[in-house]
C-alpha cells in the first residue's frame, strides 16, 4: 500500500482543533483510494477505503440519528 500513498496529500478537519496531534487525517487526493492515518504515528499503517464508502461513512455520520 506504500506505493499507493506515495503523493498523499494529508488534512484534518478544522473543527479537530489543537488536540496535542490526537487527531485523524485524510487523503482524497488518490485515484480511486481515500486514506485514512492516525496523525500520532504518520509512519503507521493506514486504512483505505473506496471513494463511495468514505462518501457513505462521512454523510452517515452528518445525518441526525
Amino acid at each position: 500500500m506504500a506505493d499507493q500513498l506515495a503523493g498523499a496529500r494529508w488534512r484534518k478537519s478544522a473543527r479537530s482543533g489543537d488536540n496535542n496531534g490526537n487527531c485523524v487525517e485524510v487523503a482524497t487526493n488518490l485515484p480511486d483510494l481515500v486514506a485514512v492515518r492516525d496523525s500520532k504515528d504518520p509512519a503507521g499503517s493506514a486504512l483505505s477505503f473506496s471513494p463511495a464508502a468514505w462518501s457513505t461513512f462521512v454523510r452517515a455520520t452528518k445525518t441526525p440519528h
